[in-house]
């Protein structure tokens, strides 16, 4: 799947991966807000992230966890049920796949509501690309890049982007950079064709 910098949808249904790399730089997260984009979540991944038990667990973990807590008390991120019948596309949809219960129901919310489903885990978006239109579906990378493209983030903002994202342990580090040049090539090309 190829990301394009220049897109994003600004109402987005996150699974748990995609809760903890948008709020894993809290100058990310502000921005996003800042330019009327909003994230929300099913009950389910609500559960995940906040009381299902862990094996390990570490200081970027409660980090994170905080700064959910604090949007959720906020009213800026909100938790969604599902419906009896929503739960049964679920039940559907794990028979085709492998992918756990916040990936599907997020998926299923995000199709029901005509939202954009915003998930890093690569499993999750090979599934979302199966049921849903193309455009619904987005990773935070792809937020990172299209907030460059539209000059809403400098060289600098990623740069301290990229380091909280480090501090708290998350994964997606090398992808913003690849977004970040990805934004800036896309730039200079509309720039050049005007």
């Amino acid at each position: 799947m190829s990301l394009d910098p220049s897109q994003f949808q600004k109402l987005n249904v996150a699974d748990t991966c995609a809760i903890w790399n948008v709020l894993s730089s809290w100058l990310l997260y502000e921005r996003a807000k800042s330019v009327g984009c909003s994230f929300c979540c099913t009950n389910f991944v609500h559960y995940e992230c906040l009381h299902k038990p862990r094996k390990t667990y570490s200081d970027a973990d409660r980090v994170l966890q905080t700064r959910l807590q604090k949007a959720l008390q906020d009213g800026q991120f909100k938790s969604y049920h599902l419906d009896l019948e929503d739960l049964q596309e679920v039940d559907i949809l794990q028979k085709r796949k492998k992918l756990g219960k916040g990936e599907l129901t997020s998926i299923v919310f995000a199709k029901k509501t005509n939202q954009a489903f915003l998930t890093d885990d690569k499993g999750a978006r090979n599934l979302a690309e199966e049921v849903m239109t193309r455009r619904f579906l987005q990773t935070t990378p792809q937020l990172v890049g299209w907030l460059v493209f539209t000059s809403l983030l400098s060289d600098y903002d990623v740069n301290s982007i990229i380091n909280e994202h480090k501090t708290v342990e998350q994964p997606l580090a090398k992808y913003f950079r690849e977004m970040y040049e990805r934004a800036l090539d896309y730039r200079l090309k509309l720039n050049s064709s005007s």
